[in-house]
């Protein structure tokens, strides 16, 4: 498994997973098109927010890359948040 963990800070984080959580349905359908989704977890931290996206291998990860990028760009670009700080790598351990 592989997993990509994208972290959203700085100006118009807030805004944006305000706009993430209000549209949550839409996204919840659109990451499930990653092929080889495992996991997706969304999180508001306050002053901004992390998404954990976990797939059976970098390929989906990559594919979620561009699915939230696209996403951002269709419904978010007014917001003009910083791009993420993006973390991967191989999945260790993973608890069910």
């Amino acid at each position: 498994m592989y997993a990509v963990i994208r972290t959203y800070l700085g100006a118009g984080a807030n805004q944006l997973f305000e706009l993430l959580e209000e549209r949550k349905t839409d996204v919840e359908a659109t990451l499930q098109t990653v092929p080889g989704l495992v996991s997706y977890t969304l999180l508001n931290t306050g002053d901004g927010g992390t998404s954990v996206t976990v797939c059976t291998d970098k390929a989906g990860s990559d594919a979620s890359l561009k699915v939230a990028r696209d996403w951002v760009q269709k419904n978010a670009s007014h917001i003009h948040a910083q791009p993420p700080i993006v973390t991967e790598g191989p999945v260790i351990v993973q608890i069910k």
